[in-house]
């Protein structure tokens, strides 16, 4: 885990970083699940809009897929299934649309999809799902089990499937240094601006920089908290 949330200031904080980054860097691509092999996203989860409304039906259907996969483990369809299900479900029953966050409840359920979502992944499909993965960045979103190398993961599985796109690789770009990984980061960056038209490319960049600058406050303003409480319980 990069960031630690409890402190409900350093949970906003941490949010609006990953908040701006998906609507200033296409964010709608993964959101909404756009030119995947499934249609439907996370908001569609969460609102209902992209089908029927309730969590009974992901109910049934992890119910279903639980099955399918214990009846068979190497079944790709049917773990692709159960992680959807789960993600899915998680929205409706464990999503609070006032914070922005998903409550321990939806947490609980997102930790079960990413349990799925591995075991997907260990039997090696010959074409991942990248509906399944943009889904799966936003589980590991900040407002959810913030885990940045994971989405930072997800989301090149979704550029794999779908090809590179300005705005997906400054979205890697973000991902990768919230994770740490700056050499990927600079990459993707490069990626992102030969990939934007001439007259853009220095707003990208600019993009890039205002968001590793708000990763680095969030860090900074971590670590003098954790500072600060440190030296409280030390006196």
């Amino acid at each position: 885990m990069l960031f630690d949330l409890r402190g409900r200031g350093r949970r906003r904080t941490v949010q609006a970083i990953y908040l701006s980054l998906a609507i200033l860097m296409g964010g709608g691509l993964v959101l909404f699940g756009i030119g995947g092999a499934t249609p439907g996203g996370l908001v569609d989860a969460v609102t209902g809009s992209g089908g029927t409304v309730g969590g009974d039906i992901y109910a049934k259907q992890i119910e279903r897929a639980q099955k399918q996969v214990q009846a068979d483990p190497r079944d790709v369809a049917a773990w692709a299934a159960l992680t959807r299900a789960q993600v899915q479900d998680a929205s409706v029953v464990g999503y609070d649309q006032t914070t922005g966050a998903f409550d321990q409840k939806g947490l609980a359920r997102l930790e079960q999809a990413s349990t799925s979502w591995q075991r997907y992944l260990d039997l090696d499909p010959k074409k991942v799902d990248d509906g399944l993965a943009s889904l799966m960045v936003n589980a590991y979103s900040a407002s959810g089990l913030n885990d940045p190398v994971k989405a930072a993961r997800a989301l090149e599985v979704v550029i794999a499937g779908r090809g590179g796109s300005a705005a997906l690789f400054t979205q890697l770009a973000v991902l990768t240094y919230a994770a740490g990984d700056k050499r990927k980061s600079l990459i993707a960056e490069r990626r992102a601006v030969d990939a934007s038209p001439k007259a853009r490319r220095k707003l990208i960049e600019a993009q890039i920089a205002s968001q590793r600058s708000q990763i680095d406050a969030a860090r900074t303003q971590q670590a003098q908290q954790q500072a600060q409480q440190g030296s409280g319980l030390g006196g």
